[in-house]
């Protein structure tokens, strides 16, 4: 386990690594650039670079955690990628079942794939499923999303690239998260996209988190909005009966 900098989540656990891009959302991605670094500096699980890569070795690492953390599930790839056997993605599966002290954090740009496995998986509460959203022509992403079994399902709205004025089956999600993107060539996010995605969740009572604006200099243009930082997480103890019942 990795302490994480990312602000919605503690650590970072990455039984898979390497991927390739789908969707305008990838054409910056940062795991790309971490990995070509981790692979010049001579870290041996990179050695096969940005190359779908699963690493078994890592699996146990969760029943080693003795205090209870947040954890971001591959950060560094994408669980439901082709190249991930369903025998492989069971074994993850299996391994947050068996850990229901931790929360596992589970994001993917791959919805058509998780849709189609989803029910030979074991969804236990301690799961949280999201799907990638950067603009209104990725939404098909929360149709797929909302099909599964899981407990928690949420959206990284990241980077947010256009506007997205009516997301759908808000009602049956439980968490949203919005960012701008960062870095070298980083796209501009405006205010009013922001507002108008956190006043929707306000609307179906969805917790909303901003995470940046972004831009070449994240730290410098921080995370405020509207005077204030919104850290809100999902409500655990409100699950949503309606989503459960369609998806048995």
């Amino acid at each position: 386990m990795k302490t994480s900098k990312i602000e919605w989540t503690e650590a970072t656990w990455n039984p898979v690594t390497g991927c390739n891009k789908i969707s305008v959302g990838c054409q910056h991605c940062y795991a790309e650039v971490m990995t070509r670094r981790l692979q010049a500096m001579g870290v041996d699980k990179y050695q096969n670079g940005f190359k779908v890569t699963t690493h078994e070795d890592v699996l146990n690492q969760p029943y080693l955690w003795k205090q209870s953390r947040i954890i971001f599930v591959n950060s560094m790839s994408d669980l439901f990628h082709k190249d991930v056997p369903l025998s492989f993605i069971k074994k993850v599966f299996e391994v947050m079942n068996n850990n229901p002290q931790h929360t596992f954090q589970v994001l993917t740009k791959r919805s058509d794939r998780l849709k189609k496995v989803a029910h030979e998986l074991i969804w236990t509460e301690n799961i949280w499923m999201g799907v990638s959203v950067e603009n209104e022509d990725v939404i098909f992403r929360i149709n797929d999303l909302v099909s599964t079994p899981a407990h928690i399902k949420f959206l990284s709205v990241e980077p947010l690239l256009g506007p997205i004025p009516n997301i759908p089956y808000l009602s049956r999600l439980n968490w949203i998260i919005v960012g701008g993107e960062s870095g070298h060539g980083a796209r501009p996010i405006l205010e009013e996209w922001v507002v108008d995605i956190k006043n929707q969740c306000e609307t179906y009572d969805v917790p909303f988190f901003f995470k940046q604006w972004g831009g070449f200099n994240k730290k410098k243009n921080g995370r405020l909005l509207d005077g204030r930082t919104w850290d809100e997480m999902p409500k655990i103890d409100q699950l949503s009966k309606e989503s459960l019942a369609l998806c048995a």
